[in-house]
């Protein structure tokens, strides 16, 4: 008799065993909300006009993905979206120009798209900087940009740099690292705002791991993405309409 398995990934985190492909369920994301922190006073995310524009090109086409079925899995389009909204923010907090803004915002939303599993897939950010580098004229066109070599490298350093924790940079990554700090540690940090999605505390945004003076006053917002549009998904939404919905209701765009 075949059954069906109705385990939350909060149960399935507790017993370990998550399996490769992870989606999102409504108990997970009450689990969530029940565990909300107590934040502190957070900055409103004024956004400039040429960031918004960007922000409505970050949701990347399926077809990119390595592997499809993860599109609306915790690594997908949500997360990846998700991603680049955080680093648009950044940049605009740090008044970046218009090219390292854009490169961040395209290094956030592809950041992920090489995985083959939800799971450590150590070398999925190698993998996802070669893709880039090899489709960086199909990729900028879809910002509605046209790619110069120093923001393909340094879009393509953030992605790979994103999943390597900074205290195992080897001498080359430091030196990668040095060609383009601030957009690899807007990444990074981005990457991280986005981890209250995980079914496990211990997996959540920590400020140890990134080198974000600005890290702490998204966390608010960064938890606030994550439910509305997790619910919105789960009651029928895309990925992208879920976080687009959660976006425009935080007054982002």
């Amino acid at each position: 008799m075949n059954t069906i398995r109705t385990d939350s990934l909060v149960e399935l985190a507790a017993r370990k065993e998550l399996p490769h492909h992870q989606f999102t369920d409504h108990a997970t994301v009450e689990w969530i909300k029940a565990n909300r922190p107590d934040f502190p006073p957070a900055w409103p995310p004024p956004l400039r006009a040429v960031t918004k524009a960007l922000i409505e090109c970050a949701a990347i086409p399926t077809r990119w993905l390595a592997h499809p079925d993860l599109a609306d899995s915790l690594h997908g389009h949500r997360h990846g979206l998700r991603t680049a909204v955080f680093a648009a923010l950044l940049a605009d907090w740090h008044g970046l120009d218009e090219s390292d803004t854009a490169t961040a915002v395209i290094a956030a939303a592809v950041h992920d798209c090489q995985r083959q599993h939800d799971k450590d897939d150590t070398g999925h950010g190698g993998r996802a900087a070669v893709w880039l580098g090899a489709n960086a004229d199909l990729v900028w066109k879809h910002f509605r940009r046209r790619p110069t070599p120093t923001e393909v490298v340094k879009a393509a350093t953030a992605v790979r740099l994103h999943e390597v924790p900074y205290e195992e940079f080897t001498a080359d990554d430091n030196a990668d690292h040095a060609r383009g700090a601030q957009i690899c540690d807007i990444v990074k940090t981005a990457d991280a705002l986005d981890r209250y999605r995980l079914p496990k505390l211990t997996w959540w945004p920590d400020g140890r791991y990134v080198r974000e003076p600005a890290f702490g006053q998204l966390l608010p917002l960064a938890f606030d993405l994550v439910v509305t549009s997790e619910l919105a998904f789960l009651a029928g939404a895309s990925s992208t309409e879920a976080v687009r919905f959660a976006v425009a209701e935080k007054g982002l765009v």
